[in-house]
């Protein structure tokens, strides 16, 4: 309660500059409200890919028998795998780190199913705008074509734990 009581007449209908902010806020709402749909469905902004349920320890075994069927270098102690062209991929996150280092061919598509161990973990590849959650207990399958050759880093972007700042992984693209 108020040691004074307000005026009579304390509110107002807006009036002057007021009628115009407040126009300008409402038909920027409508130009949003049109553009996300517009977006998801043309932009190719929101993942068309497909979801799976997986237990954790069946993707990490999944994972582990593409790497032993793939595997032709190592990196830093990490498995580098080339897959066959056009063929399934497998990424796993798992104690901060991407795993394992996936060496691709430039102008193929490929199936990237990616999953989590044990956390949830943000998947972004750089310095391509490709972001995408992953938690355990899902396969999330990603069609894409590498454009161009080059190493692009994966970080996680979504904190993860003690070791989050260390949790990178690597796809190498050669032409």
């Amino acid at each position: 309660m108020s040691i004074f009581n307000p005026p009579a007449r304390w509110i107002e209908a807006p009036h002057g500059y007021e009628r115009v902010w407040m126009g300008i806020a409402l038909a920027w709402c409508v130009v949003l409200s049109v553009a996300m749909p517009y977006w998801h469905f043309t932009g190719k902004q929101t993942s068309a890919g497909e979801a799976y349920t997986v237990e954790p320890g069946q993707f990490d075994a999944r994972v582990a028998r593409f790497v032993a069927a793939n595997q032709v270098d190592t990196r830093n102690g990490l498995p580098v795998v080339q897959p066959p062209p056009g063929g399934d991929i497998y990424l796993i996150g798992k104690s901060w780190q991407w795993y394992p280092i996936l060496k691709l061919k430039k102008g193929i598509e490929y199936r990237l199913h990616t999953s989590s161990f044990d956390y949830q973990h943000g998947f972004s590849l750089l310095p391509m705008n490709m972001n995408f959650q992953v938690l355990p207990g899902y396969d999330h399958v990603i069609t894409f074509t590498p454009a161009e050759a080059g190493e692009f880093n994966i970080i996680c972007n979504e904190f993860c734990g003690a070791g989050h700042h260390v949790m990178t992984g690597l796809i190498i693209v050669e032409e």
